[in-house]
Formats: structure tokens, C-alpha cells, sequence
């Protein structure tokens, strides 16, 4: 590890020339993000404000963090989860003048370390992937909340413990969910799960997905991504759920759905997509098949019981990158990708820079949003907030634009008729 002098931490400085080629291939696929750096450079509506930023430093990120910049703010940065940085982006980020404390295979005290050091100088917004920057401002320095204007948080999981905060009136300053936005959440979950994580399979088993038996924990939008695809890829896609109307769903676009317990007995390869911890535990190992492959889409690495299935291993080793070995006392060996961690990310490179595109531009606006009340005197509740739907349509359409796609539009006569009760038949 590089200890640098100045206002960051990275791996090593010199991969700086190779991450800066990954973010310009990442600007060359987000033109809606790059269009709004472009006009919004120009008046530098961030100037004077700090954001820090808690969120997977990708190729993607690093863009967004530029895009902040070159508007006018002051950005420090650390990384959401401690095997997603790629040390290539964080050190280009360094080299250009960024406060970043990010680096791959951290640990919890790493992890913990690298947020507080962003917070140093209390920031006026903060953006989060999984709310750990809202909860370490909440649980250990509640007095930064009096500086912080309002925050941003990009996960389905975050999202769900921001709101149960909020409900609980414990939320000390308001917070937009990016994850909600149409263009994030219906987009990013979906399509961008759905190929990242049959990446980040790939590259750590290069596995023959076509007729294996495909398990997939949860089907919300990341996990219908991820059946979707493995779909397409060739596979025999199982669904397990606790949710009636999800498992409904699942049935009627054509998957096999079941209990754990039993699908434990039938998979080839177990994708974890649900936000909850111990979806995989210990009789599940116990039932699965020799060579069995289990990994983590989720935010978190707890979906996976490992501590049960470590005391249920006699050995334990790396057979290949992210990919490690568990020899069970009874012979049988199950493979884990990743450690349990997100699969798209500790073993590739996340979601394309495309689906990013929109979603990093959710989080630009919001954070613009954030600046402009505060400006215009606006007191804002504590509490969570949902982007305008109108936001939605406007990114939707530059997308749309930047693709050379056209759509109609409703004639004045067609706007009318869609309010006129008195129409009938």
C-alpha cells in the first residue's frame, strides 16, 4: 500500500495512466452525464459546496466524481464496498486532484477509516450506495448534520433502511432516492445487474452456463435481471422468494419457483439478489451438489451464511481469482465466488457504463436540486425523497436523442382528451 502524502490513499499512483483510459472509454458511453458536465460546467452551480461521496469507485464513478469537479464542487470520495475499487480509477482520481481514500481487498477497519477521512471537513451533500456514509454521519458524528444540506442514496437496500429510519423519525437530514428514479432503478437493477453479475460469474468460474440449473434468490428488479439473462444465456433459471407477487411474477414469465430448501437440492449456480442476510445457510450447503457455485448480488455480504459454511468445511482454499474452494466434511466441494460479496463488481467491473449513464445523471441532478433549494432559502423535510417524474422523462428523452431514436408526441388535442372526464363514449 502507497502512503502518500496529501489527501488520499490509494494502491498505487502509478496505475493512474491506465485508469485514466478506463474513464475516458466510460465517457465515450455515458453521454447524458457528459452533456449535463458540459452545460452545467459553464455556470459551476457547485461551486463553494463540498460532496462526499461513498459509492463504488468504477470507471463509471470516476466520471461522475470529474463530472462534480469540473461543476464547480469540492469532492471526497471513498468506496462502498471493500472489494469493488478498482485501483486504476482511484489512483487516476488521486493524480487529478481528487480526495480519495479507496483501494481493493479492504478491511472493516480500512473500511470505516477511508469514510471518516472524507468527513474530516464536514461536507454540505453526501452521496451513498448502501447508506454506510449516512450511518457513520448518524451513528458517530450526528453534530455534521447541522452542516449537511441533504444527501442521495443509489441502492434498493439503502434505500429501505433510509426510509425505516425516516419512519422512526431518526433521519437527521433529507435524502433523495436516486434507486427510485425510473431511469435508475427500472434500467440500472435491471439490465445492468443482469449482465454484470453473469460477468462476474464468468470470469470467476468460466463456467458453460447454457443447461445448468440456475438459482436465483429474490426477483425484484435486480433478480429479474439476472434470471432474464441466464435465461438468454441457456439456463434452466429457478426462482426462490418470500414475496407472493414476486414469485407470481416469476411464474408467468416462465421460471420454476420454489423454496430454498428444495432448490438447494437442484442448482448448479445459486445467485443471491434479496437485501437479507442468511438467504444461503447451512443445511442449504449441505443439500447442494458436489460443485456447486453460490454467489452475492446484493449489497451486502451477509445473504450468504460463510460462518456456517466455513465450520462445515474440513478445508478451505483459492482455486482461482474471486473464486474459492470449500471442501465440506463429508468430501463434497461447493465453490464461492467473490467471498460473498457483489459478484459484479469484486469479480468485474459492474454494470455497463450505458445503464451508469442514467443513473449517475439521477445523482447529479438530485445533488443540483439539493444546492438550488438551499439557495432559494427552501427548508427541505427530513426525510426521503423522491425525484420529480418529469426528471425521469427528461433524462429518458437526452438518452433517447444520444441513441438517434425519435418518439411522437401528443398532438394538443390528444393532451386535452387525456383529462377530459366528461368525454365518456
Amino acid at each position: 500500500m502507497d502512503h502518500k502524502e496529501g489527501a488520499y490513499k490509494v494502491r498505487d499512483l502509478s496505475l493512474a495512466d491506465a485508469g485514466r483510459l478506463r474513464m475516458e472509454w466510460a465517457e465515450s458511453r455515458m453521454p447524458v452525464l457528459m452533456q449535463l458536465r458540459e452545460e452545467y460546467s459553464k455556470t459551476k452551480p457547485f461551486a463553494g459546496y463540498k460532496i462526499t461521496g461513498c459509492l463504488h469507485v468504477t470507471k463509471e464513478t470516476g466520471v461522475l466524481v470529474e463530472t462534480f469537479a469540473a461543476c464547480g464542487a469540492e469532492v471526497a470520495w471513498s468506496g462502498c464496498n471493500p472489494l469493488s475499487t478498482n485501483d486504476e480509477v482511484a489512483a487516476a482520481l488521486a493524480q487529478a486532484g481528487i480526495e480519495i481514500y479507496a483501494w481493493y481487498g479492504q478491511n472493516t477497519e480500512d473500511f470505516y477509516w477511508c469514510i471518516d477521512r472524507t468527513i474530516d471537513t464536514p461536507p454540505h451533500t453526501t452521496l451513498d450506495d448502501g447508506a454506510d456514509l449516512i450511518f457513520r454521519v448518524h451513528s458517530a458524528f450526528p453534530h455534521l448534520a447541522d452542516h449537511i444540506i441533504g444527501g442521495s442514496e443509489e441502492t434498493t437496500t439503502g434505500v429501505h433502511r433510509l426510509r425505516a429510519m425516516a419512519d422512526d423519525g431518526k433521519l437527521l437530514y433529507p435524502v433523495y432516492a436516486v434507486n427510485d428514479a425510473e431511469t435508475k432503478w427500472d434500467f440500472d437493477n435491471v439490465y445492468g445487474t443482469g449482465q454484470s453479475t453473469l460477468d462476474g460469474i464468468l470470469r470467476a468460474s468460466s463456467v458453460l452456463l447454457a443447461g445448468k440449473n440456475f438459482v436465483v434468490a429474490g426477483y425484484g428488479h435486480c433478480g429479474r435481471g439476472v434470471a432474464m439473462r441466464a435465461k438468454g444465456m441457456g439456463a434452466n433459471v429457478i426462482v426462490t422468494e418470500v414475496k407472493p407477487t414476486a414469485a407470481l411474477k416469476a411464474t408467468l414469465e416462465g421460471f420454476r419457483v420454489m423454496p430454498m430448501d428444495e432448490a438447494a437440492r437442484l442448482g448448479d449456480i445459486f445467485v443471491t439478489a434479496t437485501g437479507m442476510k442468511d438467504v444461503i445457510r447451512g443445511h442449504h450447503f449441505l443439500s447442494m451438489k458436489e460443485g456447486a457455485i453460490v454467489c452475492n448480488t446484493g449489497h451486502y455480504d451477509v445473504e450468504i451464511n460463510l460462518k456456517e459454511l466455513a465450520e462445515l468445511s474440513n478445508d478451505v482454499r483459492t482455486i482461482r481469482t474471486d473464486n474459492r474452494e470449500y471442501t465440506l466434511e463429508n468430501g463434497k466441494k461447493l465453490f464461492v465466488l467473490a467471498d460473498g460479496r457483489l459478484v459484479n463488481l469484486a469479480a468485474a467491473e459492474g454494470h455497463p457504463s450505458e445503464v451508469m449513464d442514467m443513473s449517475f445523471a439521477n445523482q447529479f441532478m438530485a445533488h443540483l436540486r439539493l444546492i438550488q433549494a438551499h439557495e432559494a432559502g427552501e427548508t427541505l423535510e427530513n426525510t426521503v425523497i423522491d425525484l420529480p417524474e418529469e426528471l425521469d422523462q427528461h433524462i429518458a428523452g437526452i438518452k433517447l436523442q444520444t441513441m438517434g431514436l425519435d418518439i411522437d408526441s401528443l398532438t394538443q388535442e390528444q393532451i386535452v382528451y387525456a383529462t377530459d372526464y366528461s368525454a365518456g363514449t
